[in-house]
Order: structure tokens, then C-alpha cells, then sequence
């Protein structure tokens, strides 16, 4: 069993009717993080950079469960989807950096209070609007 059915099986996914209306909303919100990830950049607040960079791929991920008939219920589960639905038409980098970026988001969260976090440098910040950037293009041209 893929981690794609064990998600299904948690019902951490579950089917949906198809709704590419929501799957527009998503790519607007994911441009909109794109967006705030700029301005933070700007302002040099590079963790939030990356954090709104994250949620930017997040919705852009996310338009894709919508157009396929996907609920979430977990940032895992859409990594996970996304990887083995969309393997051949998305380039790896994206698909690697999703998960990458999605697990530097949860540190930052919900890291344990013992572990020091590392301060998000000003590179990493930059690449991640960049690959935030570059999967959102990606992701419009399956949903449109």
C-alpha cells in the first residue's frame, strides 16, 4: 500500500466531487502568499518568507486535489499525493522542495521546545520564493 492509500485510509484524504472553482481560489491564494513572501523578504523577516513561500505551494498543491476531487486533512497526505499523482508532470525539484519546505514550516510551528531552531537565512529565503514561484507556474498549467 503507497503512502497515497494509507492517507485515504486514515481519512486524511477523501473524495470529493471535482471542483475547479475552489482550484482557482487556491491558485489565487497561493499567488497572494507569493506575494507576502516578497514583501517579508523585503522587510527581512526571512522565516515568514519561507513560511508564506510554503503556503504558497501549499495552495498551489492543494488546487490540484480540488481539480481531481481530493479533500486534505493533512500537509503530509498533499505531499504524499502530489508525489505520486503528478510525478511525471511536475519536475522533482518542486515536488522535493514541497515536502523540504514542508517540514521546515512545521519545526518553526511545533518544534520541539528543547531543540533550538535555526534561524532562517536570507539565501534560504530567496529560494524559497523562487521554487514557490516556479511550482505555481507549474501548477497553472495542469489546472488551466
Amino acid at each position: 500500500m503507497n503512502e497515497t492509500d494509507k492517507c485515504f485510509e486514515k481519512g486524511l484524504l477523501r473524495k470529493i466531487k471535482p471542483d475547479i472553482e475552489n482550484a482557482k481560489a487556491s491558485l489565487e491564494a497561493s499567488q497572494q502568499n507569493i506575494n507576502d513572501a516578497k514583501i517579508h523578504l523585503e522587510n527581512k523577516l526571512y522565516k515568514w518568507t519561507l513560511i508564506a513561500s510554503y503556503t504558497s505551494m501549499f495552495h498551489a498543491a492543494r488546487s490540484l486535489l480540488y481539480k481531481d476531487g481530493v479533500k486534505e486533512r493533512s500537509h503530509y497526505c498533499i505531499c504524499a499525493y502530489i508525489k505520486e499523482k503528478y510525478k511525471n508532470k511536475i519536475e522533482p525539484r518542486y515536488i522535493n522542495e514541497l515536502n523540504m519546505l514542508r517540514e521546515q514550516r512545521h519545526q518553526i510551528f511545533y518544534g520541539d521546545e528543547n531543540v533550538k531552531i535555526k534561524e532562517v537565512e536570507e539565501i534560504e529565503a530567496e529560494t524559497s520564493v523562487s521554487i514557490a514561484t516556479g511550482f505555481l507556474k507549474e501548477i497553472k498549467k495542469i489546472v488551466n
